[in-house]
């Protein structure tokens, strides 16, 4: 949890959410946004859900990162009670590799919107929320520019060193082709 002022509330229903729910903490941690992390349950601690849905805006959150599995109630039953952005993560679950979160998250009822990433998908929500914060804030928009120059940046390198190993074994197989060539007319 950062120190100051968190801008971001990450909330999840279970402790076990957590392995997924870190990468969007370490985004905020990257791009120096502060956050809380929280463990609320829409199901086993509804009234604490309430209360923090309720104050968060309150408190100076910018924006909430839910992230449920199962019947994934929490990203939803949080954006009926708040008037800031919810970004919904599914958590994957045993029986149905996280769909039915999925499902749950994005198929909400009209005046309840709630944005969605991949399943396990915290990264994004995280970047999301990190962009959501950074409309008023020039510098926080610069270091998201400086990240996305480096993932392309990273990009093309990959593509680079990929088209190297290609042709590489393009000009091998043309050295053996000429060679299985000369043994067989030399027949």
């Amino acid at each position: 949890m950062s120190k100051k002022q968190p801008l971001v509330g990450i909330i999840m229903g279970s402790d076990s959410d957590w392995p997924t729910m870190k990468l969007a903490a370490d985004i905020c941690k990257k791009f120096n946004v502060p956050y809380e992390a929280r463990v609320i349950s829409a199901h086993r601690t509804p009234i604490d859900m309430t209360e923090y849905a309720n104050e968060a805006h309150k408190r100076g959150l910018r924006v909430i990162i839910a992230g449920a599995g199962g019947a994934a109630h929490l990203p939803g039953m949080v954006a009926s009670l708040t008037p800031l952005p919810v970004v919904g993560v599914p958590i994957e679950s045993k029986a149905l590799k996280g769909l039915d979160s999925l499902l749950s998250i994005v198929q909400m009822p009209a005046g309840v919107p709630v944005a969605s990433v991949a399943i396990g998908g915290s990264k994004n929500a995280g970047l999301l929320a990190v962009e959501i914060i950074a409309q008023n804030d020039q510098k926080l928009q610069a270091k998201i520019l400086k990240y996305k120059n480096e993932m392309a940046k990273d990009s093309r390198a990959k593509n680079k060193n990929l088209k190297h190993k290609t042709t590489t074994k393009k000009k091998t197989k043309k050295k053996v082709s000429k060679k299985v060539r000369r043994k067989t007319t030399s027949r």
